[in-house]
């Protein structure tokens, strides 16, 4: 994907093309998507320094900004300082977030997932929490094995969705992400290897899509077709999540998807070479002779698509003119967007971006590695008028 991507200048691409999604209208199609960051407090509360860092990354008017993900109840709490929506607490810290995030002329989805074995077995236990999952099958590498779900805890955990789903619409989120990708719970259950299940909850394609199905049906049914969103990650390998029946099973998914008769937000889906396992650890791009063609083949425009898969300007370009041309695609950056909150000007505009810093981004509850990187000089220039072009904040006012 980098032959011929400098003959498109992004600014003049389909990137910067208005794009309905759900009751909306985006002003741009580069998306700042869910990333785990750790900046909760200890009771999985968000700390006031993330008002600033969504605000600033939907500074561009029209952006369409993606919560991390967030605990669908306190059970699915399952690593330190990753953010929860379940209390009033939570409830009114994301309403401020959200609230930051309009006020820049932007829209906001709250992605929420169940983490299943993914969670940290010995945090659970601190709390008194059961570690479990889809079947009895740990997460490679550990020793302690998760218990098997129950046909009620599955049926809690369907309910858990659609209350955190209301919860998040209460607090003035346009819509919700189901995370249903990455060896998570939901992704638990899809996976022939994890789930060994003879219930019909398990087995065939048909038994491991159910889950997934039923809460987005049960999630639609309580917030609306054109608030939902869906995440999968065909190709992942991440926790354990590798499919050899992936084509069988996500056009499965897609067509039952479809017989909802529902226009969805959007489809949110990693390339091959968006792997967390391969992106995170070992920079090692795998399989990049699958694509998701496939999948938005079956989608057929029901409603947008974001992609993500490590994309720089140029090659998100390229990607939107050529690749998936004859579909509404939307591009996801995740770590340009952690290291340039003004990435969608920056992009517009022609000017270099700043470089991340990959070890400071699971630094908990801390301002470095989160909030310290500044906006282009040209930004500020550009917006030393504006009411809201940032939220004012200082480190040493943040609590953590």
């Amino acid at each position: 994907m980098n032959s011929n991507a400098d003959r498109y200048i992004p600014s003049e691409s389909r990137l910067f093309k208005p794009l309905r999604v759900g009751s909306f209208t985006l002003q741009n199609r580069i998306v700042f998507p869910p990333l785990t960051r750790l900046r909760s407090d200890d009771g999985h509360v968000p700390l006031p320094l993330m008002q600033k860092y969504y605000a600033d990354r939907g500074s561009s008017p029209g952006t369409l900004v993606i919560s991390e993900a967030t605990a669908i109840s306190h059970l699915e709490e399952g690593n330190w300082n990753n953010p929860g929506l379940v209390s009033d607490m939570q409830t009114e810290a994301w309403r401020k977030i959200i609230d930051a995030v309009h006020a820049n002329g932007s829209f906001f989805f709250q992605q929420i997932w169940a983490m299943g074995r993914a969670s940290n077995p010995d945090l659970l236990a601190a709390r008194g929490f059961p570690y479990r999952s889809s079947s009895a099958v740990a997460m490679k590498g550990s020793a302690i094995v998760p218990k098997a779900m129950t046909e009620n805890e599955i049926l809690e955990t369907i309910q858990d969705f659609v209350n955190t789903a209301k919860r998040a619409v209460s607090a003035g989120a346009d819509g919700v992400e189901i995370h249903s990708a990455h060896g998570y719970l939901l992704d638990q259950f899809l996976t022939a290897s994890v789930n060994q299940r003879t219930d019909k909850w398990g087995g065939s394609i048909e038994n491991r899509a159910r889950l997934t199905l039923e809460v987005v049906k049960a999630v639609v049914g309580a917030i609306g077709g054109e608030r939902v969103a869906i995440r999968f990650s065909p190709y992942a390998g991440f926790q354990g999540s590798e499919k050899t029946d992936f084509r069988e099973l996500y056009t499965y998914l897609i067509t039952e998807l479809k017989k909802m008769n529902v226009r969805f937000a959007y489809l949110s889906l990693v390339e091959a070479t968006g792997d967390p396992g391969a992106l995170i650890w070992n920079d090692k791009k795998i399989h990049q002779d699958k694509t998701l063609d496939f999948i938005l083949e079956e989608w057929d425009n029901l409603s947008p698509v974001i992609v993500a898969g490590g994309y720089q300007p140029d090659t998100a370009a390229r990607a939107v003119e050529e690749h998936y041309q004859k579909w509404d695609v939307m591009v996801a950056f995740g770590r340009h967007f952690i290291a340039n909150p003004d990435l969608i000007f920056r992009i517009k505009n022609g000017i270099p971006l700043a470089q991340y810093n990959r070890p400071t981004f699971y630094n908990h509850k801390q301002w470095l590695g989160y909030n310290d990187y500044p906006f282009s000089q040209e930004f500020v220039e550009a917006h030393s008028h504006a009411v809201h072009p940032m939220i004012e904040q200082k480190e040493e006012a943040v609590v953590a």
